[in-house]
């Protein structure tokens, strides 16, 4: 059943979200006060790199199914729902998430809806916040509706969000009324009709916990996986081999054992320390979390005197060559990437830096300065003394690397995501390889 939906805020979440609400047959409009996102989406560009949106949203702008806005008050009027889907970044001097916007947006609501309308938080927002936003909203209400508020948080992974919402594990949804239940059912119904998509249903409170759990959770996997990476160096193991080795255990699975640089990205910085700051409120110690957070600012730091070692112990008048920056593959985003802590630092001591990335960020220069972003992988490379793979792009293993090994001052390849394998560089011409815990 058709159900009437707007998307506030059009960032990965918002557009993404609202675009897969339209391929699931609803009528959407998403609202932005960026005018320069909504006029490039109005011209068919993309505002993020996300693998199969632009199709995506273009098939369901022909079909009639989803709009784009800056008129938030016009844009909420006799809707079904109203999705809060902007950002929620990290309080300046805090751990705690920054809600100014979820608030805001949810005033501005209030005075312009008609009718009965769910207000859902989609922005991953800390326990107590869809109180908050009632209370809110409550105050703001226009006469003439009626609201209710919902929890629904996103588990969309970047690079991989369009099957993630279109194939979920579970679709979890808080809500406290009868009426918000039915209409949460409505948006999901599409997905649901074979019954094997999980439905979850539960208070407000343990949803907005559910989306922390689980970005926690992820994050302890990756800092867990690096520290044995540490240990498998230190005794002449695999690391690849012992994950493996425990993942196909049903009760740990094999899903975020993969080592490399540090975690990153737009969720698990800014969520464990948000769940960290919500238990610290609470009373509640969290050492697992805590530690988790620890062991990945180390990891960051430590990947410094990785590219020093290949270079024989100094990098000042080298050229370093950097092939990623962002996060992680197949996105574009560089929020609390490892490059803003590894590139930096060798150019503090002394190393020319160049770098690629397919992506081609447009925030590059201004979180790099100094860094010359180039075009190709090969053009980074030239001269250069030490090849760092930051990023896990796919891609990447369809490069020649043999012509890339050609042109380098010296041939060393420092792998920070174990894309290689020691045979596969030195058959490709490097002199020297190094990954990690191997």
């Amino acid at each position: 059943m058709n159900v009437r939906i707007t998307m506030v805020g059009t960032g990965y979440v918002g557009l993404v979200t609202g675009a897969c609400f339209a391929e699931l047959g609803h009528d959407v409009i998403c609202v932005d006060k960026d005018e320069r996102k909504i006029d490039m989406l109005r011209q068919g560009k993309m505002p993020i790199y996300e693998p199969g949106l632009d199709e995506l949203v273009q098939r369901n702008v022909v079909a009639g199914r989803i709009s784009f806005s800056t008129d938030l008050s016009e844009s909420v009027k006799d809707r079904d729902a109203v999705f809060i889907a902007v950002g929620t970044p990290t309080e300046a001097g805090s751990d705690r998430a920054d809600l100014k916007y979820v608030f805001a947006a949810a005033a501005q609501i209030a005075t312009a809806v008609t009718g009965f309308t769910v207000i859902v938080t989609k922005s991953t927002v800390p326990v107590g916040t869809n109180r908050q936003v009632f209370d809110i909203a409550k105050a703001n209400l226009n006469p003439e509706a009626e609201i209710a508020v919902a929890s629904n948080p996103e588990f969309l992974r970047e690079g991989a969000a369009i099957k993630d919402f279109l194939e979920p594990d579970r679709i979890v949804v808080g809500v406290d009324t009868p009426q918000a239940a039915e209409v949460m059912e409505r948006i999901y119904a599409p997905l649901l009709l074979n019954g094997q998509v999980p439905f979850l249903t539960m208070g407000i409170e343990t949803a907005e916990l559910v989306k922390y759990a689980a970005n926690a959770f992820l994050a302890v996997k990756i800092s867990f996986i690096n520290e044995m990476a540490n240990l498998c160096e230190a005794v002449g193991a695999t690391v690849e081999d012992v994950a493996h080795g425990i993942g196909l255990d049903k009760r740990i699975g094999r899903a975020f054992l993969n080592t490399g640089p540090g975690w990153g990205g737009s969720c698990f910085p800014k969520d464990t320390r948000a769940l960290l700051a919500t238990a610290s409120d609470a009373g509640v110690k969290s050492l697992v979390v805590s530690s988790a957070v620890d062991v990945n600012n180390q990891r960051k730091t430590d990947m410094v005197s990785r590219v020093l070692n290949a270079a024989d112990g100094d990098v000042k008048g080298k050229k370093i060559a950097v092939l990623g920056v962002t996060f992680k593959g197949q996105t574009d985003d560089m929020r609390d990437s490892t490059s803003l802590i590894l590139l930096p630092a060798l150019q503090e001591k002394g190393a020319t830096v160049v770098a690629f990335d397919p992506s081609n960020p447009h925030e590059a220069a201004a979180l790099l300065p100094g860094v010359e972003m180039t075009r190709t992988a090969r053009e980074a490379a030239t001269g250069a003394d030490v090849l760092v793979i930051l990023t896990d792009w796919m891609v990447f293993k369809t490069y020649n690397f043999k012509e890339i090994a050609s042109v380098m001052a010296t041939p060393v390849m420092v792998d920070l995501r174990n894309m290689f394998s020691a045979a596969q560089a030195q058959k490709n011409g490097f002199i020297n390889y190094i990954s990690l815990g191997r």
